[in-house]
């Protein structure tokens, strides 16, 4: 069934250009009745895209979830078929990144769920020097990131934890004072625990370089609801963990740097109201993070993904509702996020009725400046196509190849 989406009136769906800006966008498989979530793109050295995301029954409930991942040649209109990139027999493979590091090579990170539950998460990566061929990468290195925080981890989460019991009991006649109280002992509890700490941490966001020469993979748990940054500064063979990134429901961070060499996060809000992105700051190439406080960024409890463009601009692509996720914008700051000029929606359910979900969104800058975001396609909506087995096929990843001067409208 042909879909028009009217965006600012430009029809997105066939991809008119305007007259400096541009966008198209496709499928990069038909929509099918099985869960394919979580994308990730990157470009090769060679201008070939290549995508990721994790497809299966379910999530992590769902012992046959695989990596999943599809290439589109530079130049070529159609994605290749599809290929498995990581697959865990019985057990489920979810939220995966990808990243090509300064020496050329690629990078696939994510959490294998061990007992179906988020908690259970453990992280893993594999690196590739062959990629470039058709099918699956080659990996020659396939490791377990060990996510190892120590007592310094323990100390922040007791401050935290501390300041926030203080502010729950000097609250008046509320009576969700014991569920709080409650809910931050069991916190304090799990930081305590060393195996509970070391578990449950996992990607989302792509991966960053920082000042050339250290590498932050940006992680979070739902059992802590909160952020933590995988620091390696040789490429892999060694890891740290930053400081804990403590607030009230902040995960899936992404991070970019700053010209003073600082760096800024925005993270999911998996909080309560306000349903804002959260966001801190580092002046230590992401040891330590400032205190966590609400962004002007609306969020309904959905990543988002920001970048640095080679001018300087910041892009963010994200849900920019306090509600549901069946509106899909990208904007442009040219003075680091002090202020968002531009929006403009990749996809638009003008009713959000909460049947259309566009989401869990992943960008980059290609070697030509162009912008290229995928992003997971859901209706959720009755009398939906089938698809060959009779079953109603709603579920795509969808790729959009873009410009900053389409999003300035110009």
């Amino acid at each position: 069934m042909l879909r028009w989406l009217v965006l600012l009136g430009f029809m997105v769906r066939i991809g008119i250009p305007s007259p400096a800006g541009f966008i198209k966008g496709e499928f990069i498989f038909q929509q099918e009745t099985w869960h394919n979530h979580s994308s990730s793109i990157v470009e090769a050295p060679n201008g070939d895209l290549i995508v990721c995301w994790f497809h299966g029954s379910g999530e992590r409930t769902a012992d046959d979830v695989k990596i999943e991942g599809a290439r589109k040649r530079k130049g070529d209109e159609k994605w290749s078929e599809r290929f498995t990139m990581a697959d865990t027999l019985g057990y489920p493979d979810t939220n995966c990144a990808m990243f090509i590091d300064p020496q050329g090579r690629l990078w696939l990170l994510w959490p294998t769920i061990l007992a179906n539950r988020w908690e259970s998460a453990l992280m893993k990566y594999c690196i590739s020097t062959n990629y470039l061929g058709d099918g699956a990468p080659e990996w020659s290195t396939s490791e377990v990131l060990h996510i190892t925080p120590g007592q310094k981890f323990v100390a922040k989460v007791e401050e935290w934890v501390k300041q926030q019991e203080a502010q729950v009991k000097a609250r008046r006649l509320d009576f969700s004072k014991s569920r709080a109280l409650e809910y931050l002992a069991d916190i304090r509890r799990q930081s305590q625990d060393k195996l509970t700490r070391r578990l449950g941490w996992m990607t989302r966001a792509h991966p960053v370089v920082v000042s050339g020469d250290r590498m932050i993979v940006p992680l979070y748990s739902d059992g802590f609801s909160f952020s933590l940054m995988a620091i390696t500064d040789d490429w892999g063979l060694t890891w740290k963990t930053s400081a804990p990134l403590c607030g009230d429901g902040n995960i899936q961070p992404t991070i970019v740097e700053r010209k003073d060499g600082s760096l800024y996060t925005l993270m999911r809000d998996n909080g309560p109201a306000p349903k804002r992105l959260h966001q801190s700051v580092s002046t230590d190439r992401g040891e330590t993070w400032s205190e966590v406080t609400d962004s002007a960024h609306p969020n309904p409890g959905s990543s988002s993904e920001l970048i640095k463009l080679k001018n300087g601009h910041w892009v963010l692509i994200g849900n920019d509702t306090e509600k549901g996720r069946g509106r899909l914008a990208v904007q442009v700051s040219e003075d680091e996020g002090a202020t968002w000029k531009w929006k403009r929606y990749l996809e638009a359910d003008e009713k959000l009725t909460g049947t259309e979900q566009y989401h869990y969104p992943s960008i980059i800058q290609a070697q030509d400046g162009t912008l290229h975001a995928t992003y997971s396609y859901h209706w959720l909506k009755p009398n939906l196509p089938v698809d060959p087995d009779g079953d109603p096929a709603g579920k795509t990843i969808k790729h959009v190849h873009f410009n900053e001067a389409w999003i300035r409208g110009e």
